[in-house]
C-alpha cells in the first residue's frame, strides 16, 4: 500500500476541491466533492463570485468543504493546487510567526488572501488533515468533476 493509499484509507472522508476563473481576476467558481468513506455517500457543492482570482477560489473550495463538516474528522484533501497544499502544510506556520507576512527578496510583505488563510487555519485546527496533490486536467475523475462544477458555477453568473 502506498502512502497516498494509506492516508486515503485512514481518512473518514475524502474531500476533493477545485477552483476556476474565467479571467484572473474575474468571475470565478469553486467546488468540492465530499465522500464519506464508511458509507460511500457523496455530496457535491459549488458556488461562485463575480470578481475573484483562481487562488481565492481554490481556497474557498476547501473552506466550504471543511465548513460543511459537523464534527472533528479525519479528512484526506485531494487538490490540484500546490498553492493550497503548500500553504497549509509548509508556509502557514512561518506566516503566523511573522504576523501573517511572507518573505520576499524585498523584505516581509503581507500574505495574499490572508482572510481566507486565517479562516482555513482555524478550520484546520478542528480536523486531522492529509493532502494529496494531483495534476489538473489529466483525467482524474473527481478533480475533473470539481472543475466542471466550478466552471458551471461561474458561468451561471455570466448568464
Amino acid at each position: 500500500m502506498t502512502n497516498t493509499q494509506k492516508r486515503s484509507a485512514d481518512a473518514e472522508v475524502i474531500l476533493y476541491t477545485d477552483g476556476a476563473c474565467s479571467r484572473n481576476p474575474g468571475p470565478g467558481g469553486w467546488a468540492f466533492i465530499l465522500r464519506h468513506q464508511p458509507t460511500g455517500k457523496t455530496r457535491e457543492v459549488s458556488g461562485s463570485r463575480m470578481q475573484t482570482t483562481n487562488n481565492q477560489m481554490e481556497l474557498q473550495a476547501l473552506i466550504e468543504g471543511l465548513s460543511s463538516l459537523k464534527r472533528p474528522t479525519r479528512v484526506h484533501v485531494v487538490t490540484d493546487s500546490s498553492y493550497l497544499k503548500q500553504g497549509l502544510t509548509e508556509w502557514i506556520q512561518n506566516w503566523k510567526l511573522r504576523g501573517w507576512k511572507r518573505k520576499t527578496s524585498h523584505g516581509l510583505k503581507p500574505v495574499k488572501n490572508v482572510d481566507q488563510w486565517k479562516q482555513l487555519d482555524e478550520l484546520a485546527q478542528n480536523h486531522e488533515l492529509s493532502f494529496e496533490l494531483v495534476r489538473g486536467h489529466v483525467g482524474h475523475p473527481e478533480n475533473e468533476r470539481c472543475d466542471e462544477l466550478a466552471v458551471n458555477a461561474y458561468q451561471e453568473l455570466l448568464g
